[in-house]
C-alpha cells in the first residue's frame, strides 16, 4: 500500500510514541543498578537508585516552578539523614531539587526545538559526614512537544506566472515549499503545496494577475492546528491569441508629385492584442496597380507598416494609385488557428496631388547662324516651350 507524506508522517509519530510509552514502562518496571560502594575498609550491601521516567511539557507557563519527578535512594529511610544534589546540564539554573525529598521542578519554560532533553547526574549524601551513600547515576529529563510552532513558508511572499489560456489543472504554477516541526519524525522541510490552474481560457487581455492568499495549517486542520499564511501573485503570460486587425477596410493618402523617391508615404498599422513577439507582424503588398511605385517595411519598434515612394510620381501621367495590403502575425501559435485567420486585408489608395511645374523647352540647346551684315530686327531663329501642367498655361 503506497502512503502519502501525511500519512506516513502520521505512522511515524504513532511509531514514535509507542516506543516512548514502552521505554516509560520499562523504566518504572526496573531499577538502575548501581555497582558495589567500598567505605572505610568495609563492603556495604548493594544498593539502588529509584525515580520515575522524566518526562516533561515544553511552554509551561505557571507561575509555580513545574513539578519534574521524583529522585529516591532505597538507603533513604525518611528519617532526613540522606540529601540529594543534582548537577549536569541546567541544574540549579533551569532545574532545582529539594536536598530532602529528591522533588525536581522545572524554574524555566522550557522550548524542546531549542533543547529537546537534558542529561544531569544525581547523588545521594549521608547528611552528618557528606559522603556518598550511593555512586552518582546519570538519567535524562526529555522535553514533550507540544505544538507551539505554526507552519512558516520559507521565501513568501510568491511571485509566479503561468501562460493565458492553459487547460484546466495541466499546468502546475508554483511549489510551495514550507518549514515546520515533526515532533516524532523530524520532518523540517517538506512539500506541502501545488498550485494549479483552475480556470478555463484565463485571457490576459481580461485580467492579466491574481493575488492569492495561501493557508497551510498542521495537525491535518484538527482542533489545536496553529497556522501560517502567505500570498501569491500569479502572473499571466502572453500567448498569441489575437489575430492582427486593422481598424479600417480603406485607407486614402494625398502625395503631391514632386515627393522625392523614398520618401515616407503613409504608415498604417493592424492592431494586435498581444505583446512582445506574439504581437510582431509583417506587412506586404499583394495587389494593385503601385507594385512598383511603392513598397512597405515594418517598424520594428511600433510594428507600424511604413510605405514608400520608390519611383518619381507624375500627375500628368497618373493621378492615382491603389495598393491591396496585408498584415500577418510573425510568429504563430498552432494551438490557437481556430482563432485565426492570423492576418488581415486593407485597401490605401494613394492620390497624386498635381504641383505647379516651370515650363520646358522643346530641346536644351539651340544652334542659330546669323549674318554679320544683318540688321537690327532680323529674325535669327525661334525657340520653343510649354507648361507641363494639365492646365497648359501660355508661356511667355
Amino acid at each position: 500500500m503506497k502512503l502519502g507524506k501525511v500519512e506516513f508522517c502520521h505512522l511515524l509519530q504513532i511509531l514514535a510514541l509507542f516506543l516512548c510509552l514502552s521505554g516509560m514502562n520499562q523504566a518504572e518496571l526496573s531499577r538502575s543498578k548501581s555497582k558495589p560502594y567500598f567505605q572505610s575498609g568495609r563492603t556495604r550491601t548493594k544498593r539502588s537508585w529509584v525515580w520515575n521516567q522524566f518526562f516533561v511539557l515544553e511552554e509551561y507557563m505557571g507561575t509555580d516552578p513545574l513539578y519534574v519527578g521524583k529522585l529516591h535512594s532505597d538507603v533513604d529511610k525518611g528519617d532526613g539523614s540522606i540529601k540529594y544534589i543534582l548537577s549536569g546540564e541546567g541544574a540549579s539554573s533551569i532545574f532545582i531539587i529539594d536536598e530532602n525529598t529528591g522533588d525536581i521542578h522545572a524554574t524555566k519554560r522550557l522550548d524542546r526545538e531549542e533543547q529537546a532533553y537534558y542529561t544531569l547526574r544525581a547523588q545521594a549524601l549521608d547528611r552528618l559526614t557528606n559522603k556518598p551513600v550511593e555512586p552518582e547515576s546519570e538519567f535524562v529529563i526529555k522535553i514533550q512537544d507540544i505544538n507551539d510552532n505554526e507552519p512558516k513558508f520559507l521565501d513568501g511572499p510568491y511571485t509566479a506566472g503561468v501562460p493565458e489560456m492553459s487547460p484546466v489543472g495541466e499546468y502546475k504554477i508554483l511549489f510551495l515549499v514550507l518549514w515546520g516541526i515533526c515532533s516524532y519524525c523530524l520532518c523540517k522541510k517538506f512539500i506541502v503545496g501545488v498550485i494549479k490552474t483552475a480556470l478555463p481560457n484565463m485571457d490576459r487581455e481580461a485580467k492579466d494577475q491574481y493575488l492569492l492568499v495561501i493557508q497551510a495549517k498542521d495537525m491535518v486542520g484538527q482542533n489545536g492546528g496553529l497556522s501560517g499564511t502567505t500570498s501569491v501573485t500569479v502572473t499571466l503570460s502572453d500567448v498569441n491569441d489575437n489575430p492582427p486587425r486593422f481598424p479600417r477596410r480603406s485607407y486614402q493618402y494625398n502625395v503631391p508629385e514632386s515627393l522625392p523617391v523614398a520618401s515616407v508615404v503613409a504608415r498604417i498599422k493592424a492592431a494586435d492584442a498581444d505583446v512582445g513577439p506574439n504581437a510582431e507582424m509583417e506587412y506586404k503588398i499583394v495587389d494593385g496597380d503601385g507594385l512598383g511605385v511603392f513598397k512597405i517595411t515594418v517598424d520594428k519598434e511600433t510594428q507600424e507598416g511604413i510605405i514608400t515612394i520608390q519611383k518619381e510620381l507624375d500627375f500628368e501621367a497618373k493621378t492615382s494609385y491603389t495598393l491591396r495590403i496585408e498584415a500577418a502575425n510573425m510568429h504563430v501559435d498552432p494551438r490557437f488557428l481556430s482563432l485565426g485567420p492570423f492576418s488581415d486585408m486593407t485597401t490605401v489608395k494613394i492620390i497624386v496631388e498635381d504641383v505647379d511645374e516651370p515650363p520646358v523647352f522643346t530641346s536644351r540647346l539651340y544652334s542659330m547662324v546669323v549674318s554679320e551684315a544683318a540688321k537690327v530686327g532680323t529674325i535669327i531663329g525661334t525657340v520653343a516651350a510649354h507648361d507641363p501642367d494639365a492646365s497648359n498655361s501660355p508661356v511667355r
